[in-house]
């Protein structure tokens, strides 16, 4: 009988090589967005602003040299309409959800399958949705009261695909209602929601945004398809105010300054007949 002798520097190089392998294929939408605030800030003050976030960590250098950074002002000069788009609509169901305070935000995460949404021919599946005030895209100009993103991701190729949904104050926002004791509630633990459903979500319009940009917080990972709905929702200021007292010090205003748009092409899609650029 022989007996092979391995060199115990090769296999441990190879069970590290597995351990990686296996993280860069199963990254999730939540899991691409920095989950530990502290090393950032949006107070330029602090030297921890949005400026600084491509320095603070290698990992964040897109935050500073990326070329397709977001958020964006859609400045209607710039739109091109493209009515081959096609409505946008998800294809939800209700689905284990929790909340959490990730510190620099609020967000509310599905556990199960709670469906998905379908761009360009390619199924996204539904992840998690997260608020930001005051809006971080801004029409012309014009920012909103407050902006939510549900995001969305490929299960093949891991690319994350991302809503806006701007809000003016009026109206309490019914998805914020019925979560509106546990925003002020939550702490570092994850609360259970039980069975949510993404329908509350009302995000179905006829009339919207796409581009190519990046995550807006760090390490603002580029290659993100946003859609932005055009029509703007309501949102009762005590809604807006529980958002914002329930995240920690500094990050009450959590909007990352609009990005340099390039040459990047911006898409409209709207339902009606002979328009021009929007």
């Amino acid at each position: 009988m022989t007996f092979f002798h391995t060199n115990p520097s090769i296999i441990f190089l190879f069970l590290i090589s597995l351990i990686l392998s296996s993280h860069l294929y199963n990254v999730s939408a939540d899991d691409s967005e920095v989950e530990d605030e502290s090393p950032f800030a949006y107070l330029e003050d602090t030297g921890k602003g949005p400026t600084k976030w491509g320095n603070i960590d290698p990992l964040w250098k897109a935050c500073g040299n990326g070329k397709l950074q977001s958020p964006i002002d859609l400045l209607n000069r710039r739109v091109q309409v493209f009515p081959s788009l096609g409505k946008l609509k998800g294809d939800y169901k209700p689905a284990q959800a929790v909340v959490k305070n990730r510190g620099h935000d609020i967000s509310m995460a599905w556990k199960g399958d709670a469906g998905h949404i379908n761009i360009n021919g390619t199924d996204y599946n539904l992840q998690q949705c997260h608020w930001h005030s005051p809006s971080e895209h801004t029409f012309n100009g014009s920012r909103f009261d407050l902006e939510l993103h549900v995001v969305h991701q490929n299960p093949s190729t891991n690319k994350i695909a991302a809503i806006g949904v701007v809000y003016k104050y009026g109206r309490p926002d019914p998805l914020l209602a019925n979560l509106f004791h546990h925003i002020k509630s939550v702490g570092k633990e994850e609360i259970d929601l039980g069975m949510m459903n993404p329908r509350a979500i009302n995000f179905e319009s006829k009339e919207y945004y796409r581009y190519i940009g990046s995550l807006t917080v760090p390490p603002c990972t580029e290659g993100v398809t946003w859609t932005i709905v055009k029509k703007v929702m309501t949102v009762s200021r005590e809604q807006v105010a529980a958002l914002r007292g329930a995240v920690h010090d500094g990050f009450e205003s959590n909007s990352r300054p609009t990005q340099e748009l390039g040459e990047r092409e911006v898409r409209f899609y709207t339902e009606k007949k002979n328009v021009g650029s929007n």
